[in-house]
């Protein structure tokens, strides 16, 4: 008999979602860079000491990349479930989500400029 697909209680739910979160840190490379790239953010950020509230955005933008990007590895995936052959909707559906994911890379692009911009160029000024 095929696995249940519905969460009997809420650990179930839980747990089938740390499964999925670790299936798209597994086969993503893109989040895999978005990791290292949001690590290397953080520790920028305890070097010049940003404010609370800086790393609240700084924070908010990484998780928003990974989240998207997990929503494209969804997205992806159903797609390729429901067919393996070239469909202009599922080119659109596909194009869409990896823009979703654009978006937020360059929502967080925006805000670490504006967060380390002025502090990188005193550096070399």
């Amino acid at each position: 008999m095929d696995k249940e697909l519905k969460n009997k209680n809420f650990i179930d739910a839980v747990k089938n979602a740390c499964s999925g979160i670790f299936y798209a840190f597994k086969t993503q490379i893109n989040i895999k860079i978005q990791l290292v790239v949001a690590v290397l953010v953080l520790i920028l950020g305890l070097y010049f000491k940003i404010s609370k509230i800086e790393l609240l955005f700084v924070i908010g933008a990484i998780f928003l990349v990974i989240i998207t990007e997990t929503i494209n590895t969804a997205i992806e995936t159903c797609v390729d479930l429901v067919t393996n052959k070239y469909n202009i909707k599922a080119k659109i559906a596909k194009d869409v989500a990896a823009g979703a994911v654009l978006l937020s890379a360059i929502n967080a692009v925006i805000i670490g400029i504006i967060i380390f911009g002025d502090k990188i160029l005193n550096i070399f000024s």
